[in-house]
């Protein structure tokens, strides 16, 4: 997924003025970690690529089938070139560990553009909380592989940005616990249903006044979705 703040991946690409929400599925019937070392190696690739592109990433859960980071790129077209590398580097170290030689993620990343608002928080509160969704953990603060540890109780991180609406929940003394009041109640199915059709069709995800600039600035006409 991608924030609101410039432009990123696919479609999202190429149009200012938003976060970026990605999503890499793996292939049907395929995981794409196998163990913790997995996961260490792609969070290791992630933080290299991020860095090199130069890419904030705000929130992000490695599932045992899919990743969906929710970033924000400092320029155009650069989200698509993370994505790529961290692809190439992870597959081949995937595949060399455990002795396959097929493809792993299904086609292309997708993603959309993310408006700097509540429906920010909402991509963050839904990326944490797929652990939980999943059935893996009861509390989203159980699951390692998230940012929720970094931005709900403080764990250190250098995979994790604050984005602007985290840093509106308050000072220091009030962030954690309010944004850990966000994670009190499972999303609504229909704006997780939602959530997870813009970031599979694409572009956007915001208020009117953002979905109508960002008809403006592509020249094209969206989907209908939820315009606040």
């Amino acid at each position: 997924m991608v924030s609101s703040g410039r432009r990123y991946g696919t479609e999202a690409e190429g149009v200012p003025g938003g976060g970026c929400a990605t999503h890499r599925p793996a292939g049907q019937l395929q995981i794409c970690f196998g163990d913790h070392a997995d996961f260490a190696a792609y969070a290791h690739w992630l933080w290299e690529a991020a860095g090199r592109w130069g890419v904030a990433v705000h929130a992000r859960v490695f599932m045992t089938n899919h990743v969906p980071p929710l970033a924000r790129p400092d320029r155009a077209d650069v989200v698509s070139g993370m994505m790529q590398d961290i692809g190439r580097r992870y597959v081949r170290h995937f595949n060399y560990r455990w002795r396959r030689s097929r493809t792993l993620w299904e086609g292309p990343f997708k993603s959309c553009l993310v408006q700097d608002s509540d429906s920010l928080l909402q991509c963050d509160r839904y990326i944490g909380l797929n652990s939980v969704r999943a059935g893996m953990v009861a509390d989203p603060a159980e699951y390692h592989w998230s940012s929720y540890q970094a931005n709900g109780l403080g764990v250190s991180s250098s995979l994790c940005t604050p984005h602007p609406e985290y840093r509106a929940l308050g000072d220091s003394s009030l962030r954690l616990p309010n944004y850990r009041g966000l994670f009190s109640a499972h999303v609504e199915k229909e704006l997780a249903n939602e959530i997870r059709q813009v970031t599979d069709r694409g572009p956007a995800l915001g208020n009117s006044r953002f979905i109508d600039e960002m008809e403006r600035l592509t020249g094209r006409r969206f989907p209908p979705g939820r315009r606040g």
